[in-house]
């Protein structure tokens, strides 16, 4: 008799088990009653009626998910492998569960197609110096296409480009080439400034002969101080002004003007 009552009480206890679930903060339950989408629920202390209703449990945190390496030719028909990672939650889990069989093979199937699609459209400078703008407009496409299924795309980053040994040969020499070019400019300008600098000194000087004097003073004093065997007789310019004004005084050039039919008489 006491078994009698027993079992039901027995299947009735495991009912009550089965029915019951307890979900975390971070998880959401999709609810079906008899095979039709009934509410969200969660997360705490939940009933399940086995049989009747089923319940797909659906993890709110963020995903990271690791983009296997992809070949891409670039726009400049450069073959380069990149890997990529992306971060990316459930924000909706009824079309997460409903609208796609599997949101997470999804994902990474469209970032790996969005990957190659959008690095293809870019030379292979911009993939290695301008990796935020790609990161931005990966993130944009996946954002976009997954919003359907109840995906939100946190953010992408792009880990590593590699490169074929030859092609990086070709960018040292580039940058090589590039260095030496900027050099040369440089010191092109330090030349041009210089020459003004010149121009400017050479002005001030002839405006005051003083100022050429003190720097030929200048000059031999720095060429004294130097082990050298070179031996320097100052001569003063008032000599060499001298000599100038006799050259352009009107009777040396009479005196060389009579002299010189003499000379033709001579010979």
């Amino acid at each position: 008799m006491l078994i009698s009552y027993l079992v039901p009480v027995v299947l009735l206890f495991m009912l009550i088990a089965a029915s019951i679930r307890i979900l975390p903060e971070y998880k959401r339950g999709v609810v079906f009653f008899l095979g039709r989408f009934q509410s969200v629920k969660g997360p705490g202390l939940l009933i399940i009626i086995p049989g009747i209703q089923k319940m797909e449990v659906v993890d709110l945190r963020v995903v990271t998910m690791d983009v296997p390496e992809q070949d891409v030719i670039s726009q400049d028909n450069v073959t380069v492998k990149v890997n990529a990672v992306i971060y990316f939650r459930v924000v909706d889990p009824e079309k997460a569960i409903i609208q796609v069989e599997n949101f997470t093979m999804a994902t990474s199937q469209l970032a790996q197609t969005t990957l190659r699609s959008v690095l293809g459209k870019h030379d292979l400078d911009e993939m290695l110096s301008e990796r935020d703008k790609l990161n931005d407009d990966i993130q944009d496409i996946l954002d976009s296409s997954a919003e359907s299924w109840g995906i939100k795309v946190a953010n992408v980053e792009i880990k590593h480009v590699d490169l074929d040994e030859s092609m990086i040969r070709a960018i040292a020499r580039q940058a090589e080439a590039e260095r030496e070019r900027r050099a040369k400019v440089i010191h092109a300008e330090g030349e041009l400034q210089a020459s003004k600098k010149l121009v400017e000194a050479a002005n001030v000087m002839s405006e005051n002969s003083a100022a050429l004097q003190l720097r030929y003073l200048q000059t031999m004093s720095d060429m004294s101080a130097k082990n050298a065997s070179t031996i320097v007789f100052p001569l003063p310019m008032d000599i060499m002004e001298a000599f100038r004004h006799l050259k352009a005084s009107p009777a040396a050039q009479a005196r060389t003007g009579a002299g010189a039919p003499e000379e033709r008489g001579d010979t």
